[in-house]
């Protein structure tokens, strides 16, 4: 009689994958497909630092020995749970609460995602299985990562006050790279927003044709989702605006870790011009102007660039201020937005490229209906669009912004 050969760890999670998405019980998963597929997959033994298994929202690692404590179910769980960090874009949406307590914000990232994976019809059918100890409680159900984190944050202020130690009960079973997320380059994160999205849209596409509407359920509003305007801006401005004006090994290039090479990172003390391009062809107006100016002067108190550039336009560039970095105080209140024609983009970079000026990152504020595309770009760009979920920049990273949050 042959013996079955016992499968590795690499092939029995590759196998709870194509289960994962070829599930006729359960087939909103068929939307997974190309998810999946995002960033690479490694494996490390006990002796690595990743015990479990863990994600920097792109990349996925599983330690060996852990995938052995596991049953088939519970291994499909635990794919489905570091995938759902990457589908939500935990670990770039969410960094800002990883900044006060990483503690809570990685707690509040499992209860939400554990909610949507370990419902009661998929562990009653064992399609996956709760881990021992795992965050669950339904008391979070339809709450964001941010209303869980405040809610822990109050159990803990709580606990304070009544005398205990405020050390929340439970914790992640996996890990959260929290710190390989916040140094994937500029270009780096906006590649893995584009394939992040190119692959929730081709898997919806993919589970619609073969009729498993439980897709639009699953992925709900995801690629439209709200994050807080300011919050993101600012993590675009800390993130694009660096130099290297002298190297640390304070703080080494974690690119070069993996070859056992210890190099040291680029710091600048300032940054160079950033560039704000207004769309001033009516669809803007004033009150958001005002909003924006102020929060990006309000992040360049600790982010300082030498120079901040406006740039107002409609079919080209109608007015150019430029503010130094002492007059920055003046900047919201001196302003004067010009234009109301059509709405061109591309004159922009045309202006920055005839003028000979060479930002570190421009800043795009506009409702997104655009005559003649998004333009050539030679710097980063970030657009934040007003009302208009549907405008999807082909370059560039893309904010959507409601104009009654900016109140």
């Amino acid at each position: 009689m042959l013996l079955a050969k016992k499968l590795t760890v690499e092939e029995r999670v590759q196998r709870a994958r194509i289960k994962i998405v070829d599930s006729t019980d359960f087939p909103e998963f068929k939307a997974m497909a190309g998810l999946i597929m995002v960033g690479d997959t490694s494996f490390v033994d006990d002796d690595h630092p990743v015990k479990t298994a863990c994600t920097n929202g792109r990349d996925e690692i599983y330690n060996r020995d852990f995938v052995d404590t596991l049953n088939d179910a519970q291994l499909r769980g635990v794919v489905l749970h570091e995938n759902y960090h990457i589908q939500y874009r935990h670990l770039t949406t969410w960094d800002h609460l990883w900044k006060i307590d990483p503690q809570l914000a990685n707690m509040a990232a499992d209860y939400v995602i554990n909610l949507q994976i370990f419902t009661p019809e998929r562990v009653e059918a064992k399609f996956v299985e709760p881990i021992e100890g795992m965050l669950y409680d339904t008391k979070y159900v339809n709450l964001d990562v941010a209303q869980v984190f405040d809610d822990l944050r109050r159990e803990q202020e709580e606990s304070k006050k009544k005398g205990g130690s405020g050390t929340p009960s439970g914790d992640s079973f996996d890990t959260h790279d929290w710190e390989g997320a916040q140094e994937m380059t500029a270009d780096e994160r906006n590649e893995l927003e584009r394939e992040i999205d190119q692959a929730i849209r081709q898997g919806s596409m993919m589970a619609s044709k073969t009729g498993s509407g439980g897709a639009r359920d699953m992925f709900g509003d995801l690629l439209s989702a709200q994050v807080n305007w300011r919050d993101a801006l600012r993590d675009f401005i800390s993130d694009t605006c660096v130099g290297n004006d002298y190297c640390s090994y304070a703080k080494p290039d974690r690119r070069f870790l993996q070859y056992d090479m210890y190099m040291p990172s680029g710091v600048a003390d300032q940054v160079e011009e950033l560039v704000i391009a207004i769309d001033t062809s009516g669809s803007i107006g004033t009150a958001e102007i005002t909003s924006m100016l102020s929060e990006v002067r309000s992040i360049c108190e600790t982010v300082p660039p030498k120079r901040i550039r406006i740039l107002y336009w409609d079919t080209e560039v109608c007015r150019d201020e430029s503010y130094e970095l002492s007059q920055l105080s003046e900047l919201v209140h001196s302003t004067k937005p010009e234009g109301g024609g059509g709405t061109e983009v591309s004159c922009v970079p045309k202006w920055l490229t005839d003028n000979n000026v060479s930002p570190q990152a421009c800043i795009v504020l506009t409702d997104g209906y655009l005559y003649g595309g998004w333009g050539e770009w030679s710097c980063p760009v970030l657009w934040c669009i007003l009302d208009n979920k549907d405008a999807k920049p082909d370059c560039g990273k893309t904010l959507h912004i409601k104009s009654g949050d900016m109140k």
